[in-house]
């Protein structure tokens, strides 16, 4: 495989990781793609990485911290690259970011049906938590 890199994300790839969201099935109707990354940028913009192989985005991850734990947020990577180890990579980047400021513990959200994700969260350590998670949606993005 080719040289990855791993760069912060930048405006002027909002539509390159738009279209990879939506490849990777992580947008839903309920979450305005464009609201999300404008949400990102102003609060911790530094925990949104994109990767790339030349001028190809192949991967996209975002994480939040509130000083108190850290959550991942769209890691997705093009199918064509799957398997190839980038996801890997764009996670341990994020968690070596978190370790340097403090972060003691990572949280994430899988869908049940997501099986293929839980299963490579698995591998890098992640384990079922006894909780629940519950929410309430604030504002309605949905068109």
């Amino acid at each position: 495989m080719e040289h990855l890199r791993i760069e912060p994300y930048t405006k002027y790839a909002q539509q390159q990781v738009i279209d990879l969201w939506a490849t990777c099935d992580l947008s839903k109707p309920w979450n305005d793609p464009i609201l999300d990354i404008q949400r990102k940028l102003i609060h911790s913009p530094d925990l949104f990485y994109l990767a790339w192989i030349k001028d190809i985005l192949v991967g996209s991850f975002m994480a939040g911290y509130d000083g108190h734990r850290r959550w991942i947020y769209y890691l997705g990577v093009a199918p064509q690259f799957q398997g190839k180890g980038i996801a890997k990579q764009l996670v341990e980047h994020g968690e070596n970011h978190l370790i340097k400021i403090g972060c003691p513990k990572i949280n994430l959200m899988v869908r049940k049906t997501n099986t293929p994700a839980i299963g490579f969260y698995k591998t890098k350590g992640y384990k079922d938590d006894p909780v629940v998670v519950l929410s309430k949606r604030l504002v309605t993005d949905a068109h």
